[in-house]
């Protein structure tokens, strides 16, 4: 499966979809798809959108996993190291200027993560 998302001028990023990971966490149970980026600088790449978005998270979603940005827990074999204690914000969520490709609708998680990076209520936008 590959998704085309539009980075605005600098054009689009293609994903191709390399996996799926089952996720257990405290707050409930989904699958996330694992992406690569095919063009640009390449890499795995795991963006995620949950319950927790708008509310104490950036709205668009978090990133998990981000190898162009050396955002890579490891491995071992065929397993990601999935640590959602690791969750952070795309660029976008702190200046209007960035374009980031976000969790796709298959990608969203329909219970909070609270763990993370997250925004104090001062910051909400």
């Amino acid at each position: 499966m590959s998704l085309a998302l539009s980075l605005g001028d600098d054009g689009n990023a293609t994903l191709e979809r390399i996996g799926t990971v089952s996720v257990s966490l405290p707050t409930g149970t989904g699958k996330l798809d694992v992406f690569w980026i095919t063009g640009y600088g390449g890499g795995v790449f795991l963006p995620f959108g949950d319950a927790s978005n708008g509310i104490t998270t950036y709205g668009g979603g978090r990133y998990l996993l981000d190898t162009i940005k050396g955002a890579d827990l490891g491995s071992t074999g065929h397993r990601l190291l999935l640590d959602f204690n690791m969750a952070y914000n795309p660029s976008c969520a702190y200046n209007p200027r960035w374009v980031c490709p976000l969790a796709p609708p298959g990608n969203r998680l329909d219970f909070a993560v609270p763990a993370g990076e997250r925004y104090l209520d001062s910051e909400l936008v």
